[in-house]
């Protein structure tokens, strides 16, 4: 038996006035993910209530993990996937490079993303960071486009922090770090902008009409989790695809290996083919499960841009679904499942913890409802079918028995 999932983060949102009061997941063409729904759909709870609307938490839901439970923040999950050991007393942050507009007078969070920096730019800002706090508690890692990392070794936690994503074109002084630890945080980001706003990177970028990476946003903290692998618990072997860390690290504290696929950026141009074709690749050489992400439809939504997430749900659709379903036909008994993460609705431009559609079909027709429901939040809602707490939905994909 194969079990697959695929996720397109953020796809769930609210009708739109622009969209006829549709949302983009019922304006998409969507043919794939229709027929899927076609034989179940129905509304996953993948946030618990009280904890923050996010990917982090989310995909711990998704693997089966009960975020009330096991939620150690974004930091170590994305610490887990570069190799970084991490003590008892150590702390992981997730490290945005940023855009904040007006900092001689009242700062703003102008870009969460500082303008959806390349790879090779961040890399080389990252590494003035290294080189300046080496001496220090604190350690700078590079990852993809605007996403980072930082540890604070021996560090305080009792700290609040504020996803960047969350205060878009706000103020940003009463989202700064708060709690015993706070200060501390506040001077690392005040003096990463002492290095940042004449860095080389950033005159270029000026030069080019670019918005610069001023600063560095730090959040997403905690310790590293304890939790069973999935792998353990139910006898697979399996791997995730995709370009966040956040995903990847969450795979690895769940027994997935990491399959990296050149192209893939964590944005709208990212390499689809190469996701799905690395998907199929893996199922052919024994992997017997897969999570495959695509962060298009999430990063669309941030920017409030409902024609490029509608474009990012129609790519997912063709490129990913589409393709994976009809190879996964000629390869026997198979789960599939589809889904969005969580909401990230245009007119927040952030995320919200409703629970979220997911469309589901097997190659065994007795585990297939036909619902003749297209794969929308509406017809999921229609569908009657509420998974809550969301954790629970993995061992029902794994047997294929589902609490209707």
């Amino acid at each position: 038996m194969k079990y697959v999932i695929l996720l397109g983060d953020g796809m769930g949102d609210y009708p739109l006035k622009a969209l006829a009061g549709r949302t983009p997941l019922e304006a998409a063409h969507t043919p794939h993910m229709d027929f899927l729904a076609n034989h179940r759909v129905g509304l996953l709870q993948t946030i618990p209530t009280g904890m923050p609307a996010g990917s982090d938490v989310a995909i711990l839901s998704i693997l089966g993990y009960d975020p009330a439970q096991c939620y150690p923040g974004r930091g170590p999950l994305e610490a887990a996937v570069k190799g970084i050991e991490l003590g008892a007393d150590d702390i992981a942050f997730r490290c945005n490079l940023v855009t904040l507009a007006a900092l001689s007078s009242e700062p703003i969070m102008e870009d969460f993303t500082a303008g959806h920096i390349t790879s090779w730019e961040a890399a080389e800002i990252i590494a003035t960071l290294a080189e300046h706090f080496q001496k220090s508690e604190f350690e700078f890692y590079s990852g993809v486009g605007y996403r980072h990392l930082c540890i604070w070794r021996n560090g305080r936690d009792a700290l609040r922090t504020t996803p960047p994503h969350d205060i878009i074109s706000k103020p940003i002084a009463e989202y700064l770090p708060q709690g015993r630890a706070a200060a501390t945080i506040c001077e690392i980001m005040s003096q990463s902008q002492e290095l940042l706003i004449p860095h080389p990177i950033n005159n270029a970028r000026r030069q080019a009409g670019k918005k610069i990476a001023n600063s560095i946003w730090l959040w997403g903290q905690g310790r590293a989790p304890r939790i069973t692998p999935l792998t353990e618990r139910y006898s697979l072997t399996g791997a995730v695809i995709s370009a966040v860390d956040l995903l990847n690290g969450a795979g690895k504290y769940a027994g997935l290996e990491t399959i990296a696929v050149e192209g893939a950026t964590g944005y709208i141009d990212t390499n689809y083919a190469g996701k799905a074709q690395a998907a199929l690749e893996a199922l052919q050489k024994g992997k017997d499960f897969i999570l495959l992400h695509v962060e298009a439809p999430d990063e669309m939504g941030h920017e409030g841009n409902w024609q490029g997430k509608i474009k990012a749900i129609e790519d997912f659709d063709e490129k990913i679904v589409g393709v994976i379903l009809k190879k996964l036909n000629e390869m026997g008994n198979f789960r599939l499942l589809v889904l969005s993460d969580h909401l990230t609705p245009i007119a927040l431009k952030t995320h919200s913890a409703e629970a979220t559609p997911f469309a589901f079909f097997s190659s065994n027709p007795e585990e297939n409802r036909r619902s003749c429901l297209p794969f929308s939040e509406r017809a999921a809602r229609e569908s009657g079918l509420l998974i809550d707490p969301g954790h629970l939905f993995l061992e029902m994909f794994i047997d294929g028995k589902f609490t209707d």
